[in-house]
């Protein structure tokens, strides 16, 4: 095995260890919140959506990945390469939409009230539910009429226009298929980072103009504290950055990758570890400073209150003990 074959397997199993790490906790964040509050915020079902997605591309491209920059090929049948190709496209097709839907969402919570999306200020909510289901239903069944001819470790087949991932082959497709899977796929994916581009603008003007208003309405001394809906946003917009630089540069290697029968290796090598950026970055770039010192100060002080508590029971029989000890010895007195 070549050093640069072991150099890129531990940067894939890096990415797919703080990767799978920093999505299952927010997601447990998530569900944590879900199960104490009453009312849920929109944002925080499509955080939820938004790691299971990228879990998903994590666990059925990563690991593959890892697993063949170390020596294992061709270790799935012909199902189990087309059932790990599928999930990959439906998890990264739902991790698109859900980016786009939460910087349009959150575009349209920090609009002014004289604004156009005024009217959706109230509606917005109710659909973020069906929207996300309806997402994940449509996307399943678009990816699942595609017919993907991939060939396993066990396929006898000899075809000669194969695209090799190492731990699946890709056979080509004919040009109605792949003009179907350009209509349906690549242009919504294309037009979905558009729509965030646009947004992210949006926010950033929306944010300007407030910043100018503050400054022109109150004194030198007001704090410079910004408010809880200025931070969302401005994580959001550089979730949209982050998401817009990786994906254009995933999309132009694997461009370069689909144009040329036999690319070059490092090219390859490149645009795998890429194409995971996103999935791992996300989840650290949702993450807030006071959510972290909340859940710990919340977790500090529970584990606080069970030592109180384990400390009273310890004590408890003692206590009880010498009580004991003192009626006996006064019955002992009153019998003598």
């Amino acid at each position: 095995m070549a050093s640069k074959n072991v150099a890129i397997g531990l940067m894939l199993l890096s990415q797919v260890a703080v990767g799978t790490l920093g999505n299952f906790s927010l997601l447990y964040h998530h569900l944590v919140l879900s199960c104490s509050e009453s009312t849920l915020r929109s944002t925080d079902v499509i955080f939820r959506h938004l790691m299971i997605a990228n879990l998903l591309v994590i666990l059925t491209r990563g690991i593959p990945q890892t697993m063949t920059a170390f020596g294992w090929k061709y270790f799935f049948s012909d199902f189990g390469c087309k059932l790990i190709l599928d999930i990959q496209r439906v998890g990264k097709s739902i991790s698109i939409v859900i980016t786009c839907l939460l910087s349009i969402f959150q575009n349209i919570t920090i609009s002014p009230k004289n604004s156009c999306w005024k009217d959706l200020k109230r509606k917005a909510p109710r659909y973020i539910n069906f929207s996300i289901s309806l997402c994940w239903i449509l996307y399943m069944v678009v990816n699942s009429i595609f017919p993907l001819y991939v060939l396993g470790k066990w396929s006898t087949e000899n075809i000669s226009n194969i695209r090799d991932h190492g731990y699946c082959s890709h056979m080509g497709h004919d040009k109605i298929t792949d003009s179907l899977y350009a209509a349906l796929i690549v242009f919504p994916e294309v037009v979905f980072s558009m729509l965030m581009i646009w947004s992210s603008g949006s926010m950033i003007l929306i944010l300007y103009r407030h910043k100018q208003r503050v400054q022109h309405i109150h004194s030198i001394k007001v704090s410079s504290r910004t408010s809880p809906e200025s931070r969302a946003t401005q994580r959001i917009i550089v979730l949209v950055c982050t998401f817009v630089t990786f994906h254009t540069l995933s999309s132009l290697l694997h461009l370069y990758i689909a144009l040329y029968s036999n690319p070059i290796q490092w090219v390859v090598n490149i645009n795998d570890l890429i194409s995971l950026c996103f999935h791992t970055v996300s989840p650290f770039v949702l993450q807030s400073h006071e959510s972290t010192i909340s859940s710990l100060s919340r977790l500090c002080f529970v584990c606080i209150q069970n030592t109180k508590s384990c400390c009273v029971l310890w004590k408890t029989p003692k206590i009880l003990g010498d009580q004991e000890r003192r009626m006996l010895s006064r019955r002992t007195v009153s019998t003598t």
